[in-house]
């Protein structure tokens, strides 16, 4: 009683509850250095022993939680039992687990996430996943908390779902499309002008794919599969007429579902705002404010940069794919978030204000 009422009057004295609290909701965020450093500030402050301190703070912190937690208190437990009450703050503090579940198996994102993680000092440790999943099931695998973490071109409804961590991954590369077409249909391509003309063909695209949306909202004829691997003999058996994929990934998915009727057509660029990123459960919003912090870290001083550069290939994709020299149909984005950080430069490359070819 005597350590209660000393430290109460000390407390009181210099204004430090509330801090306090503030200690235990840092706490409870698992900030747990900063939450230390503020125990210390306060046990010199007051003059506190460190076990007198305990003491009280458990009262404190018994109540926060309970508060918090919309928990009943049981007003006939025994109060002068600390070690009671430091057992019930432990059990409804439960702590965060730093391994987190991902769906991402690509190596400049998987590589991207590591490095944002490293650099926010978080401890975290990442565990991926080897089961093959759709966009939607991954949507519903973090909303139940079992995938923390996976990666997506965006769209409001899944801004609105699910936490987005809105720094472009690909640097809106992903919304610059090249075509894997019929060799049989390059003439027919190559006389494509403009957006009238483009119309007369018809996409394939995966069902669960913000690109279908996107197409079809700009008047584009689309066909829609639920498997992505299923596209390709589609498109060879006429089912439609191209499969639009990201300038950095269609050379690779070409190779990685070989078929000699199939090409990468040379003579359009299909373009819109469609940026990609991490996306978190809602249950860990810890984790998306630690990735934030890393990947703005990165771009800041530059190694963001610098990493997409050399693990993408830039240069020699500019050379390749000769964007300046294609026709370019630009579409419209119209489910784009108005948070989409589009004025921040840095975040994109210069595809956007290319004139193509006429």
């Amino acid at each position: 009683m005597a350590i209660h009422l000393t430290a109460a009057m000390r407390v009181i004295a210099t204004g430090m509850t509330s801090v306090i609290r503030y200690v235990f909701t840092l706490t409870s965020t698992l900030i747990t250095k900063r939450a230390a450093c503020w125990s210390l500030f306060i046990m010199a402050l007051t003059g506190l022993s460190a076990s007198s301190f305990a003491v009280f703070a458990a009262d404190i912190a018994s109540s926060h939680f309970a508060a918090n937690s919309n928990l009943n208190s049981n007003s006939n437990s025994n109060s002068g039992s600390s070690d009671a009450i430091k057992s019930d703050v432990s059990h409804i503090q439960a702590p965060i687990s730093k391994t987190i579940v991902t769906t991402i198996q690509q190596t400049w994102q998987l590589n991207l996430l590591k490095e944002a993680l490293r650099r926010s000092d978080s401890g975290y440790k990442v565990q991926q996943m080897s089961t093959q999943m759709n966009q939607k099931r991954k949507v519903e695998e973090a909303l139940a908390g079992t995938v923390d973490v996976f990666w997506s071109m965006t769209s409001k409804e899944l801004e609105e779902t699910v936490l987005p961590v809105r720094i472009p991954l690909f640097k809106g590369l992903l919304g610059n499309r090249l075509l894997i077409i019929r060799k049989a249909d390059e003439t027919r391509f190559a006389n494509v002008k403009t957006m009238a003309d483009f119309r007369q063909l018809k996409a394939g695209q995966n069902r669960y794919w913000p690109d279908a949306t996107i197409l079809g909202a700009n008047g584009l004829p689309v066909v829609t599969s639920y498997q992505y691997t299923n596209l390709y003999p589609m498109l060879e058996g006429g089912r439609f007429d191209y499969l639009a994929l990201g300038a950095q990934e269609i050379g690779e998915e070409l190779a990685s579902h070989p078929d000699p009727a199939l090409k990468v057509d040379s003579h359009i660029l299909l373009q819109y705002r469609s940026p990609a990123y991490f996306f978190v459960s809602p249950k860990r919003p810890e984790l998306a404010a630690a990735i934030l912090a890393g990947l703005e870290s990165m771009v800041s001083d530059g190694s963001f940069d610098e990493m997409f550069n050399r693990e993408l290939k830039i240069e020699q994709l500019y050379r390749e794919a000769k964007f300046e020299q294609r026709v370019i149909i630009r579409l419209d984005t119209p489910d784009l978030s108005p948070l989409t950080p589009i004025e921040r430069k840095e975040l994109w490359l210069d595809l956007f204000s290319m004139q193509g070819a006429t």
